[in-house]
């Protein structure tokens, strides 16, 4: 029995919806959000991770409009999904609190912080872009069509494959990795159909395009920000990464070997250790 799979959902009426949310951990400092990737819901999210950072901080997991039980439709943009952080933290009464975005959730964590400063103290950015980026979420392309193609996998068997670098190693910590998500065995959220994945994959393709600056927006984004990458990213390459401590003005880049997008989750251990000395560091850098 964990913190992760026992805590009960929640729900908030806010501005014109109903989100669903989870809300567990030691209430001491500043909550932090966590905002999710891909057609994922609150039931994605490790219970390994999420407990382990529960241990020093109170963690909210939040299902987006139109995602798991949250009402509404789904969003098809990254500023639509931001307005409804903003519409949650306000119905939770939160001024401030430090964000864990990742994939998705780490593109609305930048334009939470762009548009809402004032809310956001510390980012970590996990697996993600930043505006402007390229190669985010191209199923298509052969290094992942290949999984999808596949009349052997099914269901979670390809998030294995698309979360996990194709070694041993880390097939072996993506098998774990799903068996940990199957621990909640009750109170979960329902699984995403179609129109989640048009609406937010619409949402990918409009976070691509850029102007002339083509970064220029990250420098408005003063918060300390831990940005971390799987080195073997095929659905957002580490090079998105990059990008992001090159331009952001106060950041801080950790790429793990052996791993692709779902890092946090194969090195939950050692992720969990180092966003809780990055959060909890009175410095502008954590002591790393």
């Amino acid at each position: 029995m964990t913190l992760s799979t026992e805590t009960p959902t929640l729900f908030l009426d806010a501005g014109d919806g109903r989100y669903a949310y989870r809300r567990f951990g030691k209430p001491s400092g500043l909550p932090l959000l966590c905002l999710q990737h891909f057609t994922g819901t609150m039931d994605n999210w490790d219970p390994a991770l999420t407990d382990a950072l529960a241990e020093g901080r109170e963690l909210i997991l939040f299902d987006n409009a139109g995602i798991g039980r949250s009402s509404g439709a789904p969003a098809a943009s990254v500023e639509a999904m931001t307005r409804h952080v903003v519409a949650f933290l306000t119905g939770l009464k939160i001024d401030v609190c430090d964000v864990l975005g990742f994939s998705l959730g780490g593109m609305v964590a930048q334009t939470l912080a762009l548009t809402r400063p004032s809310s956001v103290r510390r980012l970590v950015l996990a697996g993600t872009a930043p505006r402007g980026g390229e190669d985010l979420m191209h199923f298509e392309k052969p290094s992942l069509a290949q999984h999808f193609a596949n009349p052997d996998l099914r269901g979670a068997a390809i998030l294995q494959k698309i979360f996990f670098a194709p070694s041993a190693s880390s097939q072996a910590a993506g098998a774990a990795f799903l068996e940990r998500l199957a621990e909640r065995t009750r109170d979960r959220e329902p699984l995403p159909g179609p129109e989640v994945g048009q609406a937010q994959m619409a949402a990918f393709r409009a976070w691509e395009e850029f102007g002339d600056d083509r970064f220029a927006e990250l420098a408005q984004i003063h918060q300390p920000a831990l940005v971390v990458n799987g080195v073997q990213d095929e659905m957002i390459p580490v090079r998105n990464s990059y990008w992001l401590v090159e331009h952001l003005p106060n950041a801080v880049l950790m790429v793990y070997p052996d791993s692709a997008h779902g890092s946090l989750f194969q090195f939950h251990s050692s992720f969990s250790r180092q966003v809780a000395a990055f959060l909890e560091s009175k410095a502008a850098w954590a002591p790393y």
